[in-house]
This record gives C-alpha cells, structure tokens and sequence, in this order.
C-alpha cells in the first residue's frame, strides 16, 4: 500500500491565506510538465517494487487549471511505472469557478473518482478579503455540476475564525455546506502563515483576529452541526459520512509510505522524509540535467515517535498503545503514558481500549498536549 501526490505550483491569483508554493505566471507549464514525467522516470523506484498505489492525489496550486489532455499526460505516466489499485481513491483539488459542465465532461474519460474543492467560504464578502476567484453562487453551482456529471465523492474545504466573523457568519457558512449534499468537509482554523498577505496585514495592525474563545465556539459549532448531519470527526478537521474519509489524508495520519511529485512536494519511505525545491525553474533546470532537486533526512527514533504521537491525536482514533510499544518499546510507550496523565486526570486526554485519544476538550489545546506527549 503507498501514495502518490503530484504537486501543480500554478494558480491564477493568489490567495491572501496561502503559504503553500505556487507561481500565477502559467509560461512554464509545458516546460514543467515534461519535467514532471521526467521525475517520475527518475524515481519509479521510491517506493518498494509490489506497492500498489492506493491513492492518487493531485494538488497544488491549482490543479484544475490544467486541461484533460495534461491530465492524459500524467496519467499515462503513472500507468508506467506504478501499478494503480482497482479501487485506488484519485483526488482532483480544484477551484469551484474551473469546474463548468464543460470541464467536468472532459474529465469523464479521466479515472478521476474524487473531487476536493477549496470552497473556504459561502460569504462573498469574505470570499474578497481571502482573494478567491469564485463567488457564493459560483460554489453552490460548481457543487451541483460535479454532482450532475457523476462525481459521488465530493469534499469541500472551508476556513472559520476569518477577521471579524462572527458565529452567525460561521453557521451560515456551515449550514449552507451541509445542504449541498457533499460527503467530506474538511474545516480548519485561520493561521496567519508567515509570508501571507493576511500575516502582513496583521503585523501592521490592520485586521483585528477572532479571539481564541471564539475560535473554539466556531470549532464546537463545526463538531455539533456536522455530528446532527450523519458526519464522523474522524480527524481533527475533517469530516465524512460514513464510507467517504479521505483515504489518501488518512495515509498519511497513519504512516503510510508515499511520494510527492513536483516542487516543493515531499516524500516520505517510513524512515526518511525528502523535499523538492521550492522552484518552478530551479526543478526543471536540475530535472534537465537528471537530477531530483530535494533535500533528504533520516529520522532518529525519537522523531519517528514524535511523528507517530502527533498524527496518531490528530485522528478520531488516537495513538494505538500496542502498535507504539510494537514499533518504539516498552519504554517509549510507558514515557508516552507517563506524560499524558496529567491531561487524563484533567479530561483532554481518554484513555480507553488500549487507545488514548484526545476528547473535544483537548482538541482545543491539542498543540500543548502533543507537545507535552513529544521526545526531544
């Protein structure tokens, strides 16, 4: 079982919130495709030779900037050097406002079986202040087309606790989500990344962000209406109905070899973690002459457990102790227990089952409880 993740580093406008790497000149896109199946030829042997690819995830960037004869590209060059599962979850992330009847009926020869769209909002006033190139009613109808042109497995992304909104901006959002008939949402709390215009703006005193107690209410709204809809909390910020977690999202949370394609994208083998440039032209240079343009690490033991208790709390089902003393020792896992029982006593912490996970409360202060179960 393995992934694999294919990074598109193109966008035609970007976001305020973004910090993940992407270019809005679309000059080099020709160039960087062929550089893409290039990497592909120069690392068909990352992951071991009978791993089978269980999820396929296109993501970016904007992947659905790229039309079906790109994509007929890269999937024949997959199909050459990885085997695909019969049932393999492939994902298109894509922007609402890309997805007309027109485009959606040219990815009907295409095995895409997924779709993620980064909807963030159904606020048009907020849709301006995040620089989305859709507005409220472009992602209703977006929603609605994918549905009409067969797709069944739908996620939509939204962002709360967005400069000055208020709880009823937020259920209004959250309602209109859950009306659409979508499978998976996944929810995440505003980060001011360092390097976002939004960051800028708040170093500079120009927008005033949700208070912490508010951003809890936000988030324990999210878990109450999502819950009454028939929603699973399987991980922290994500959402499904039962049957419709994000496979290729849960590899990752339980250490599932995958590779990443494309710049800036990462890697990693069960015991190391390796880059790519964050570099449109520095990776085509540097494929050009035959060489991947990443970074390497090997990961001690204690990064591997630090690893393993972080993405472990991150999921509904929390850390396995058994699977941690399998992996670690007995050692680590009575160190690991050690250090969460201040947080059981207290109740951010459950422990049940052979399983600690972190209950709603902790959830809230997850960061200090990870930190707190972490090895140095």
């Amino acid at each position: 079982m393995a992934g694999l993740y294919i990074h598109i580093p193109f966008c035609a406008s970007k976001c305020t919130y973004c910090d993940f790497y992407s270019e809005t000149k679309r000059d080099l896109l020709e160039p960087f495709l062929k550089a893409l199946v290039q990497e592909m030829d120069l690392r068909s042997d990352y992951l071991p030779p009978s791993s089978a690819i269980e999820t396929l995830y296109f993501g970016g960037g904007t992947p659905s900037l790229l039309c079906r004869e790109d994509f007929s590209l890269l999937f024949d060059a997959v199909s050459r050097h990885w085997t695909l599962a019969a049932d393999a979850e492939i994902t298109l992330e894509a922007n609402p406002d890309d997805l007309t009847p027109t485009y959606l009926a040219g990815l009907a020869c295409l095995p895409f079986n997924r779709i993620s769209m980064g909807v963030q909002s159904f606020n048009d006033y907020y849709l301006g202040l995040l620089n989305r190139r859709h507005n409220a009613r472009q992602a209703c109808q977006a929603i609605a087309w994918a549905q009409q042109a067969g797709f069944r497995n739908i996620s939509i992304d939204l962002i709360y606790g967005l400069p000055y909104q208020t709880m009823s901006d937020w259920e209004a959002d959250l309602d209109t989500a859950l009306q659409t008939g979508v499978q998976h949402l996944s929810a995440y709390g505003l980060s001011y990344e360092d390097g976002t215009l939004l960051r800028r703006l708040l170093d500079d005193g120009k927008l005033e962000p949700v208070a912490d107690d508010d951003m809890n209410a936000m988030y324990r709204l999210l878990r109450s209406k999502t819950a009454k809809r028939g929603f699973e909390a399987y991980e922290i910020s994500n959402f499904a109905l039962p049957g419709y977690r994000s496979r290729h999202n849960s590899s990752y949370w339980h250490g599932v070899p995958y590779i990443g394609l494309g710049p800036a994208a990462h890697s990693y083998d069960g015991r190391s973690r390796q880059w790519n440039v964050r570099s449109i032209t520095g990776y085509i240079r540097s494929i050009e002459t035959g060489a991947v343009p990443a970074e390497r690490e090997e990961l001690t033991v204690n990064e591997r457990y630090n690893d393993f208790v972080m993405v472990s709390l991150r999921t509904s089902e929390g850390i396995d102790l058994a699977l941690l003393k399998q992996h670690f020792g007995y050692e680590m896992m009575e160190y690991c227990l050690q250090c969460a029982r201040p947080f059981v006593r207290d109740g951010q912490l459950v422990q049940a089952n052979g399983f600690l996970r972190l209950s709603v409360e902790g959830i809230l202060v997850s960061n200090l409880v990870m930190s707190e179960l972490m090895r140095v």
